[in-house]
């Protein structure tokens, strides 16, 4: 049934004098930047204690030094001597993946971990190295320079990528930037993790069956094509202890998953694998059963690699490249370390000075008895890291639940970035409906999800999902004519010829220039088909700007209402209804 014209007065919209732009900014620049109101521990704070917040919060170490006592730091002391059993054999194998020298690995874990234990926020986290981000730098400063060829320089230049990697992600902490990673979906992550991950995995079956010759390159038909060429090249023996090794690690990670209280026991294995390689590899050392190692190792701490740094523009490039992607990836990389150190029960970020005291004494003392870690032992610890980036399951839900986002993680996992496209596609194609009327109520929904929503007769109800702006203008108004023609096709058969359009902008959070001379022209077009366009709920910002462009008082501010069944109320016509009516009596009367 067509509604009744109510008899109370609707809702006004409010149409005060728009913002000033200092204020809009302002606010602007808080829901983008500062999202988490940081700010908010400095009201009604004295002077002092504002400066004592200041340093707290940009140092968090001052946050939880002071409360700090024996009894957390038994946690802490736990997860960081159980986070450095997992750090030494990753650092040799990570280091090994980039194709830089194993001792680098090492010290990749203790002064970035003492940095950490100052200035880290979260008490969870555990820094160190990135499996994807050892390959990425591999495969892109390898693209230049040959590892193997030019070693030396080679080494320096992934040093500059890495401390190209560490300004970005400064700037991108110190201007709020962190927003980027947000473009970044979970089916996009989950599909480049895997693909990584098998990419690496099959990358190490030249450690696994101890191949000398292998290719640079990481498709996958390369990596196939080296594998057996040089299968001459195969040792059984090495086959048989790799596959051992990784049997077990993968066992002791069905432990954990089967009983979470024994993380323990998946975190220690890696370091349980290196301690076996390296006795294996001493006691059949000068046999014709001997097995490659990583080498020789020497004690000391880290030097001053700052004097190493190539900006040379020849290879400036590369290194940027390198740099800003393992920046991101490394943002969206969910670390091992960190699951461990989360499990182990730490308490605060201090575990990480534990991992560093750790790396430290490793490094000043123990390095030269990991020297005979096998190359197998490193290659199966990383086979099994990655096998378990491969989340089939997530990818099943994802074919379950959403199809697009299924072929988007299959795109990642190939290669193939459609993730952009199809944020392209949400803001360039927003979301609409054509809305009409629950039964028995003044609600309006979508006709397509409601079946049994009606539109009242001459008109029609438009909801618009996002915001409109240059990137999708045309299609908008394309959109509302096709819904025009669609209606009025339909309007010969049945009489109702749309007379009133309704817009309902409760979607649409913002509106630049262009969008508004998009609703310019769509009421234009409008007024020249005698069909008056009405406007439902504007938000603030919305509103403002039409004020400012003179919209509303070319549309008329008794045309925007502050809810659908207001519009629906003020602009239904009458001699529509009485039709409608007599309409209804004529097919009682026939019946």
């Amino acid at each position: 049934m067509p509604p009744h014209i109510s008899s109370m007065n609707p809702s006004r919209v409010n149409f005060n004098s728009p913002r000033k732009f200092r204020t809009t900014l302002k606010s602007k620049c808080k829901e983008t930047f500062f999202p988490d109101d940081p700010f908010r521990q400095f009201k009604n704070e004295k002077p002092l204690g504002k400066a004592k917040k200041t340093l707290q919060y940009f140092v968090p170490i001052f946050e939880w030094l002071p409360q700090y006592n024996f009894k957390i730091f038994r946690f802490d002391l736990l997860a960081g001597i159980t986070i450095t059993s997992l750090a030494i054999p990753q650092g040799i194998s990570y280091a090994k993946l980039a194709e830089i020298p194993p001792i680098i690995g090492l010290y990749s874990s203790f002064v970035p971990a003492l940095v950490y234990t100052i200035f880290g926020s979260s008490k969870h986290v555990a820094v160190g190295t990135v499996a994807a981000c050892s390959l990425l730098i591999a495969d892109i400063i390898g693209s230049k320079v040959s590892s193997t060829d030019d070693p030396t320089l080679y080494l320096h230049l992934v040093f500059t990528a890495a401390f190209i990697t560490g300004v970005f992600q400064a700037a991108l902490g110190f201007l709020r930037l962190g927003i980027l990673v947000d473009f970044l979906s979970h089916s996009t992550i989950t599909g480049f993790m895997g693909g990584t991950a098998i990419i690496i995995c099959l990358q190490q079956l030249k450690g696994l069956l101890g191949m000398k010759h292998f290719t640079t390159k990481t498709d996958v038909v390369s990596v196939l094509h080296a594998v057996f060429e040089n299968r001459h090249e195969w040792k059984w023996e090495t086959a048989v202890v790799g596959m051992a090794f990784l049997v077990f690690l993968l066992f002791t990670r069905y432990l954990r998953q089967r009983n979470p209280k024994l993380f323990w026991v998946s975190a220690m294995a890696p370091m349980v694998v290196v301690i076996l390689g390296c006795l294996l590899a001493y006691l059949t050392f000068d046999s014709k059963h001997s097995i490659q190692t990583v080498g020789h190792l020497h004690k000391g701490l880290n030097p001053i690699s700052i004097k190493y740094l190539n900006f040379d523009t020849e290879y400036l490039p590369y290194t940027l490249k390198a740099g800003v992607i393992t920046g991101i990836i490394a943002l969206a990389d969910h670390s091992l370390k960190t699951a461990v150190n989360y499990n182990s029960g730490c308490k605060t970020a201090a575990s990480n000075f534990v991992m560093a005291i750790g790396m430290m004494l490793t490094l000043l003392f123990l390095a030269p008895l990991f020297s005979y870690t096998p190359l197998v032992a490193l290659s199966a610890i990383i086979m099994s890291a990655m096998l378990g980036l491969i989340n089939y399951e997530e990818a099943y839900h994802l074919f379950k639940v959403d199809k697009f986002d299924f072929c988007i993680c299959l795109a990642a996992f190939f290669g193939v970035a459609l993730a952009l496209l199809r944020a392209l596609l949400y803001v360039a194609r927003p979301a609409a409906c054509k809305l009409g009327k629950l039964p028995d109520s003044t609600l309006y929904r979508d006709i397509e999800q409601y079946s049994e929503a009606s539109s009242p007769p001459g008109i029609l109800a438009i909801q618009l999902g996002s915001p409109i702006y240059y990137a999708n203008g045309n299609y908008i108004r394309e959109r509302i004519l096709r819904w025009i023609r669609n209606d009025e096709s339909i309007s010969h058969a049945n009489g109702k010829a749309v007379k009133h359009v309704l817009l309902d902008l409760t979607g649409v959070t913002s509106i630049d220039t262009t969008g508004i001379e998009t609703l310019v022209e769509v009421l234009r077009m409008l007024e020249v088909e005698d069909i008056k366009m009405k406007i439902v709920n504007p938000r603030q910002e919305v509103l403002e700007k039409m004020m400012r462009s003179k919209f509303v008082d070319k549309i008329g501010k008794e045309t925007i209402f502050l809810c659908m069944e207001d519009a629906v109320e003020a602009s239904y016509d009458f001699s529509v209804l009485k039709e409608e009516q007599g309409r209804e009596e004529q097919r009682s009367g026939v019946a």
